[in-house]
């Protein structure tokens, strides 16, 4: 098959990349984007640019290159820049591109990037899939009617959906529903046997507790600051630290105002291999989100053999249960944090090896690379010879 990834920012993630790799094994794979430079690029994957978002000269140029000789084109393209009609000139681009490549699957990775759909005129071969992940399933349509009615739209259109956990599933019902639907649960996989795994847990000590995430309202970390200062209160000894909110003045006023100063640390993003070194560092690792697909950071943790405590929410009960893979507890609950902290830090070595293991099996059986793209390779196939 030929089929065509589109990730809007051509910066593809980590997850997205293992996608690609394991798909251009046996198939034709693009990507297509704003951006005009990748880092790594995937050996046998085509990257093609629609033009850069950061530079006028370079999207200009791009675009001019993508219509080749066509003088008629290139005049067409000339009047709509004077006209600074460049959403429309975007559009072109993409079809233009779609136009010569003649794929089997077209593949928006992101909600997001689904205005540039309304348009497009596929060839009559061409099924479309859509990812559906996190925010913008569960939560931007039921806070804004406009994006509701959109996507409701939108998604009549589409031929199949690719759903990161069976919550995700549910809430894109909740937007569009049909007997005819065609949606299936992939899981993101990771190469399983690439991670470096923890031996020694010191919570006898002082107990290491590791968030990362950017500084999002989703993400909750207000409430496990809550939690941190009720840990203070018993007197159970800890260092919670929190990478990728190095500059959040709302939670450094809390810190302050809490007098967590020597409890608490933030600290900017790190590379992937840092992230992963300070998992090995750490005894337990917290997701206080109120909304989330299934935390690929929380994956990484499990596959490090550090215990997990997540909130409740999204697909993170389809990953963890509560007290054999990890521990689990309600949304915006600082107090049921500062519990399960409590329990864990009285817990034998053996309790959390028994713990560790079970949360290592349960990743290393349904995230793996394999798994992500065999169930992606099966859902294109239903997609394309559904007629």
């Amino acid at each position: 098959m030929k089929i065509v990834i589109f990730d809007g920012s051509f910066k593809t993630t980590t997850f997205i990349n293992r996608l690609i790799k394991g798909l251009s094994t046996n198939h034709q794979v693009f990507v297509i984007g704003f951006n005009e430079e990748v880092n790594t690029k995937i050996e046998g994957v085509q990257y093609i640019g629609l033009g850069s978002n950061t530079s006028k000269f370079s999207f200009m140029s791009r675009s001019l290159q993508i219509r080749g000789l066509n003088v008629k084109k290139q005049i067409l393209l000339l009047s709509k820049t004077l006209r600074g009609l460049r959403k429309e000139i975007q559009q072109e681009n993409i079809q233009l591109i779609i136009d010569k490549i003649q794929p089997n699957i077209l593949h928006f990775q992101w909600v997001s990037v689904l205005s540039y759909s309304k348009n497009l005129k596929l060839p009559t071969h061409t099924k479309t899939i859509l990812s559906q992940r996190g925010f913008h399933i569960n939560v931007r349509p039921f806070a804004n009617i406009e994006n509701k009615l959109f996507l409701e739209g939108v998604f009549k259109k589409i031929d199949g959906f690719h759903s990161v956990s069976k919550a995700i599933q549910e809430k894109s019902n909740e937007i569009y529903a049909s007997s005819s639907k065609i949606d299936h649960v992939v899981y993101s996989g990771f190469d399983t046997d690439s991670f470096q795994t923890k031996t020694t847990w010191n919570i006898s000590k002082q107990l290491q507790i590791l968030s990362i995430g950017r500084d999002h309202w989703k993400k909750d970390y207000r409430t496990a600051v809550l939690a941190m200062y009720l840990l203070k209160e018993r007197k159970i000894p800890f260092h919670y630290t929190i990478v990728g909110v190095k500059n959040s003045e709302e939670l450094l006023f809390l810190v302050n105002d809490m007098n967590l100063k020597d409890s608490v640390t933030f600290l900017d993003s790190i590379s992937q291999e840092k992230v992963y070194e300070k998992m090995l560092e750490s005894d337990l690792f917290l997701l206080p989100s109120v909304e989330e697909g299934i935390a690929n950071v929380c994956l990484e943790a499990m596959l490090s053999k550090l215990p997990v405590l997540s909130t409740d929410c999204g697909g993170m009960s389809e990953l963890i249960v509560d007290g054999e893979t990890g521990f689990l507890v309600p949304t915006r609950n600082p107090k049921a944090i500062a519990n399960k902290i409590s329990i864990f830090s009285k817990l034998q070595e053996i309790d959390i090896l028994q713990l560790v293991n079970a949360a290592y099996i349960k990743a290393t059986t349904q995230h793996t690379s394999k798994q992500m793209v065999d169930g992606m390779i099966s859902l294109y196939k239903k997609v394309y010879e559904n007629n």
